[in-house]
This record gives structure tokens, sequence and C-alpha cells, in this order.
């Protein structure tokens, strides 16, 4: 096999491949490295990754050792996965969010979530890159996937079209088969829009389901980690090592190629664009006995005040646990302006704003009241799930799920006549990921089949 035919592999077909002794765990993670070396860092480059793990191959290498006299039914042992550039190693790769000023940032110890998967066995391969500080840089003018320590990450698909962000490199890695799934995060859109723009599937989970500790953060109210991945099964496989509950929950039991029979699905669509695939993924549930019911979602949300008003707090915070020379948000802010040059070709005027316009005890009138907003926003959300009777909305209203914390979850449905693909986007109530698995799988299916 090729190495892009391994590396495209799903991770139950890896684990047979290690299973029957026809693919080893450093087989596996070498060619991962070697394929990153043909399309990602060479000129011209996709450019996801920033950084590789200079103990990947060792690790792997103990792990195959592992197999040789332990049996495991960890799904993810000896799976090679990238990290998004802002979630915390205690290895000897670095933390910076895409940017210059952390480049020198070494974390302590593993995020939570980074400690949860390499517990399963998981191979962590590298970081990717990503917009800088997940886009709340500057506001508007930096393109998406791009980071003045990593450069500009490219759509594998159409090199033209942009690649989304801010978990631009971990999407593209995991569509390019870089690696077999990677880690994003989203504060507002971060995960789902680039795993659209890509053609993979992302899961935004539940506030709460992933410990959110130890990621360079926006917002403590918004942020979360979330699995990419190219298909559901993947993704539920990664969800089950990265959730608090651990693997005492198996989402892979709500996959179901039946489960859009019975379904029933709320449509709510804020824009009226034409879009084939969408229309086919109309006719698609309906054929297959789902229950279409049209419902109006609010989609006024005051969510720039709520990161404006916690990003100081919460990057205050992180810097002070860090072994980052940056010990606040205005020493990054300085030291942007000193190396103007490289760091600041897009500008900083998020990070002058709230360095200068918030207090950072996120006591502000303004910031208050987005909070009471959301509470309000959850409880219509209920209230359109309850009155409704939905297990899940289908909609293109993507601050819906990230302002309330509910689950979301995105998964290809075609693509354009150029190659771009389309997604489908996905809510369920809260902790209920189940619900977006069984019906986002059985969506897959279905599709696959066209």
């Amino acid at each position: 096999m090729t190495a892009q035919e391994i590396c495209g592999m799903g991770i139950r077909e890896i684990q047979a491949k290690f299973r029957d002794k026809s693919l080893s765990v450093r087989e596996l993670a070498a060619d991962c490295i070697t394929r990153i070396a043909e399309i990602d860092s060479c000129p011209d480059g996709l450019n996801a990754v920033l950084e590789l793990n200079p103990d990947a191959l060792n690790q792997a290498a103990a792990l195959d050792e592992q197999l040789k006299g332990i049996y495991t039914d960890s799904e993810l042992f000896g799976i090679p996965i990238l990290l998004k550039d802002n979630i915390n190693t205690g290895d000897r790769l670095r933390t910076s969010a895409g940017s210059l000023a952390l480049a020198d940032n070494y974390a302590g110890e593993d995020a939570p979530l980074v400690a949860r998967l390499r517990e399963a066995g998981a191979v962590i391969l590298g970081k990717a890159n990503m917009t800088e500080f997940a886009n709340f840089m500057c506001d508007g003018k930096m393109p998406s996937g791009y980071s003045s320590r990593g450069g500009q990450v490219i759509n594998p698909h159409v090199r033209t079209e942009t690649p989304s962000g801010s978990s631009s490199g971990s999407a593209v890695a995991v569509a390019a088969g870089l690696c077999a799934a990677a880690i994003g995060t989203e504060t507002c859109g971060s995960i789902i829009s680039p795993a659209q723009h890509c053609g993979i599937v992302g899961i935004k989970p539940t506030k709460g389901l992933v410990d959110g500790a130890g990621i360079i953060p926006i917002s403590y109210t918004l942020d979360t980690a979330g699995p990419m991945t190219r298909s559901v099964e993947d993704a539920a496989i990664m969800l089950n090592a990265m959730s608090v509950c651990g693997n005492e929950y198996d989402y892979t039991r709500h996959l179901n190629p039946d489960g859009l029979k019975g379904a029933r699905i709320a449509v709510y669509q804020e824009r009226n664009e034409e879009n084939p695939a969408y229309e086919n993924l109309l006719k698609i549930l309906t054929d297959a006995g789902a229950i279409v019911i049209d419902v109006e979602l609010g989609n006024e949300y005051n969510i720039g005040d709520l990161m404006k008003c916690e990003f100081k707090a919460c990057i205050n915070h992180y810097l002070s646990t860090a072994r980052s020379s940056m010990k606040s948000l205005n020493d990054i802010i300085l030291y942007n302006q000193a190396h103007a040059a490289r760091a600041l070709k897009y500008g900083q005027d998020l990070l002058l704003y709230c360095q200068n316009e918030t207090t950072g005890n996120m006591t502000e009138p303004r910031y208050i009241n987005a909070l009471l907003e959301r509470e309000r926003a959850i409880a219509r959300l209920d209230a359109v799930f309850d009155e409704s009777g939905a297990d899940v909305i289908l909609c293109d209203c993507y601050r819906t799920a990230p302002f309330t914390g509910f689950p979301s979850m995105t998964v290809p449905i075609g693509k354009r006549e150029d190659g771009l693909p389309y997604g489908s986007y996905w809510i369920a109530r809260r902790f209920d990921e189940a619900a977006l698995i069984r019906v986002c799988g059985a969506v897959e299916a279905a599709v696959g089949c066209q």
C-alpha cells in the first residue's frame, strides 16, 4: 500500500491491520510523516502541519513493543493524531496559537484532553497550523488559516479557496490524509466551518463534555475542543476518548444506517442560496423516512461582547501558568509591535481593544447583559426542541450552537463543480451527541450511496 492509501484508512480499518500484523504503529506514523513531507511541508505544499513531534516515531515503536505482550481493546491505540496549535502538550512540542510571541511556549503538562488521548494509546504526531489566536487578533483582516508563525494553510480541494478557520490546519490535515484524525477548537464556528470547507466530519461538543483546561483561550463561556475526522464513525471513536465520561459511554453504538427512519428533523435555513446538495439532502431525508419540520430560530446573538470581555482575563490566566516569556496580553501586544514586520502583517486591533477597552474582571454591564441574553437563547432553543419534538435541527445559522453551548456537527453532502465540498450543519440538545451521530451517520451512509 502507498502512504496515501495507508494514511487514508479509517480507525477501525487501521486497528484490523495492527491485529493481523500487516501494519505496525511505527510504519503508520512513518507513512504519515512521509505524506506530510510529500504534499504539506514541500514547496507549494498545504502548510497544514506547523510542527512535528520529534518523539512520535519512538513512541510508536514503544507501542508496537507493547502490542507484542499486551492485548488492548482501545480503538485509538497507535492512531496518529494532530493537535491544533493552541492545545498544550507536556513534551517537546510548542503551543503558540500560531503566534510568534508565544513561539517559546513549552507547556509543563498535557491538556487533560491530550492526557486522555495518550492514555488511550494515541500517537501525538504534531501540531497543526491555525488562524492566529483562533481568529481573535484583528477584526476581519486576517485570512482564515494564516498565522505569523506558520504562514498560510491551503485548501486541499481548491487552492484558491479558503480553508476556513480557525482550525484550518486540523481540517486540511485530515482531508489530505496527513493523519488519521485531528483535534480542533471552536469558539464560534472554528471546527464546523473548516470541516465543511475541507469536506470532513467535525463535532463541536456540548460545552463541558470535553475538558477545556490547557488550551490557549478566547472565552471561558464558549471555547471547546472537538474531533475532526474523515467519517462519523471515527468522530464517535474520538469523542469516546475525549469526553470527560471516558470510555464509560460508547457513541459508536448509535451508528445506524437506518438512523433516519422516523427521525424528527427540524429545518431552519437563514439564507436562500441555491445549493443542489442541500436540496438533494432534503430529498434523502424524506425518502429515508425522516419527519421534516420547519422551525424558526433566533439568530441575533451578542457573541462578540462575550468574547471581548472574557479574552483578557482568559489569556492572562493562561499566561500566568505558562512557561512562555509572555506573562500578559500586554506583553504579547508589545512583542508584536517590536516585531511588526513579521508579527503584524494584518494588525492586532482586537488585542488592543481587549487590553485597553475591557477591565479583565468581566464586570462590564454589556458583558453581564450578554450572559443573560445567552441564558434566554438557551431557553428559546430548548423550547424549539420541546415544541417540535425534534431529534436534531438542520440549519445554516452557525452562531446558534456556539452561543448556547449546544452540540453541533457537520457531515459532507456533496461538491461544487470545481470540487469544493458542501457540508450540512446539525444541532442537537445539550449532551445529546448520540442524536447527532445517529442522524449524521445515516446521512453519510445515504449520501455515500448516491
